[in-house]
């Protein structure tokens, strides 16, 4: 056992984001010790809890796994701030809270009278971080987009797919884990800038600008070398093999060779075939110019491999080499097993079931704090009697005119 506390205990945040950007950020905030505030509205919660993940004849509003995975360490409260009342309990929330977080629509925070301008005549140092699709200012910040719109925007899409085919479309929200990952240091960032200062701000994160950060590359072709990147696969300039190759079974090998030392020990393991001679593959940019016949020729060996087996072999011989994990083989990886890099959490619910952990270990501890994503309104007795201090005539007015549920 340790003594040392969380980097965030003694930090609230009142937590207005929905979906998966927002969330993703409360959560690792959360799990970092930040009592996390989730507030939803009582009769239009957070989209995901009606996810599309939900197991069929469940309760609709709490066994959504999508919802489960991405808000663990929070507790949760109902507020319809579109009333006045309920307005003026969220910024009574406000006031006792260190950070504002959300991501609505562009507007959305002003129009229920909850902009930076209101929450700072509550509390003057207040952290606000917003996220919106293109940001709060510019022609285009009333656009409303999701992850797969941001994809498009941003030219992620026209450097997804096939090399030599049309660009393709990235699966997954990916503009949303990158997002949460940068809402998630801003707070950081803000909390350290107003421990020094004692100064407050509003922080606008674009969510398209977060995904453009992830491909940097791509715009230094284009302004360095006049290029326009399209699709290339799984391939990377100037190394060779570079691919993820089918093996034995259903099991694929991604493979990634950057230099003459990986060559050579790559030929070695394969017992130095014939082919591996061939003065195409002599050098490094040899082998990446004839990439794509070198590596019909590498999937040859790697077809009549386990995947694992392979990977272990190429590993202890220093060639960068992994098997391509499904998530039910993550459930059972002796490595991740041992990091405990999937934590169990236990809900009335959804019962007990695995989540992923803060992607990162504290030496020493502690590592994060984890309990179970809030049911629908569950701890709005905690929040608005223990916390906000409101006598239980209060509580039930607001309940009785649906302000709270």
């Amino acid at each position: 056992m340790t003594d040392r506390r969380l980097p965030l205990e003694g930090v609230t945040i009142a937590d207005f984001t929905w979906v998966i950007a927002g969330p993703r950020a409360t959560q690792f905030l959360g799990a970092m010790g930040a009592r996390i505030i989730k507030i939803e509205g009582p009769y239009r919660p957070d989209q995901f809890r009606s996810s599309p993940t939900e197991i069929p004849g469940a309760d609709s509003e709490n066994y959504s796994v999508t919802f489960w995975g991405l808000n663990y360490s929070k507790l949760g409260c109902t507020i319809d701030f579109t009333q006045p009342k309920g307005r003026e309990l969220a910024l009574k929330l406000v006031s006792i809270s260190d950070v504002v977080t959300e991501n609505y629509a562009y507007g959305a925070m002003e129009k229920a009278g909850l902009a930076y301008d209101d929450l700072r005549n509550v509390r003057p140092d207040i952290i606000m971080v917003s996220s919106c699709a293109l940001g709060k200012t510019g022609p285009s910040k009333g656009h409303v987009t999701y992850g797969a719109l941001q994809h498009a925007f941003t030219g992620l899409n026209s450097v997804t797919g096939y090399e030599g085919e049309d660009a393709g479309a990235v699966g997954g929200a990916f503009s949303d884990q990158t997002t949460g990952a940068t809402l998630c240091t801003a707070v950081l960032a803000a909390l350290w800038h107003r421990k020094r200062t004692g100064e407050g701000q509003h922080i606008d994160v674009a969510m398209a600008e977060t995904t453009m950060a992830q491909i940097p590359e791509f715009f230094l072709d284009y302004t360095v070398n006049g290029r326009v990147a399209g699709p290339q696969g799984n391939s990377e300039r100037g190394a060779a093999p570079h691919n993820c190759f089918r093996c034995r079974g259903d099991g694929w090998l991604a493979i990634s060779i950057r230099n003459q030392e990986e060559w050579e020990r790559f030929s070695a393991v394969m017992s130095d075939p014939e082919w591996t001679r061939d003065p195409r593959f002599a050098d490094q940019l040899r082998r990446w110019r004839n990439r794509h016949e070198l590596e019909l020729l590498v999937e040859g060996w790697t077809r009549a491999q386990d995947a694992t087996d392979a990977m272990h072999l190429l590993q202890h011989a220093g060639v960068p080499a992994g098997a391509s994990y499904s998530s039910y083989d993550l459930f059972e990886n002796p490595h991740l097993s041992t990091r405990d890099a999937l934590v169990e959490l236990e809900q009335t619910v959804v019962g007990r079931k695995p989540v992923a952990r803060l992607p990162y270990l504290l030496n020493p501890g502690p590592n994060g704090r984890y309990f179970p994503a809030p049911l629908l309104g569950e701890h709005n007795d905690l929040v608005f009697r223990e916390v906000l201090g409101l006598s239980d005539a209060e509580i039930e007015e607001l309940r009785a005119s649906r302000v709270i549920r």
